[in-house]
């Protein structure tokens, strides 16, 4: 799964994992302020679901949009624009059949927007964690060799 989103496009997983750690966040911090639970975390839940297929439909939309090239301005912005629809006509759906809570939908889909600004935060985060299990990996590997020779 995470080989197709990095073949769609580089940023992707990070986006969608950015996306589900908020969700978790607001979930965790959320739900002991609310009486309904259920409908809290159905609608934080539709709403993670929404921005996660907003994340991969962009991605999608820019891959086609190089791919294509130049002069499809229309059928990009009729693409773009149908996002938006799809995702008002779940929120519909979904509180008109109380599956969920339309607050907490929004906040799920706003999850999109906080990971796109987060995400350099976390590569470095991620970058520098990675960067000290390496070099502790290295130490690890000259104190063996240091003991075998």
């Amino acid at each position: 799964m995470i080989n197709w989103m990095k073949r769609l496009n580089q940023a992707l997983p990070g986006l969608v994992l950015g996306i589900l750690l908020y969700g978790l966040l607001v979930e965790i911090i959320g739900v002991w302020f609310v009486n309904d639970k259920l409908r809290y975390t159905t609608g934080l839940l539709i709403g993670i679901g929404c921005a996660i297929g907003m994340a991969i439909h962009i991605a999608m939309i820019i891959e086609e949009s190089v791919r294509i090239g130049p002069g499809h301005d229309k059928y990009l912005s009729f693409k773009s624009v149908a996002r938006y629809f799809v995702l008002c006509a779940i929120m519909i759906g979904m509180t008109f059949f109380r599956l969920g809570n339309m607050f907490t939908a929004i906040i799920g889909v706003l999850g999109l927007k906080v990971s796109a600004y987060a995400q350099p935060l976390l590569i470095k985060a991620f970058k520098k964690k990675h960067e000290d299990m390496e070099s502790n990996e290295d130490l690890e590997i000259n104190s063996e060799k240091e003991v075998k020779v």
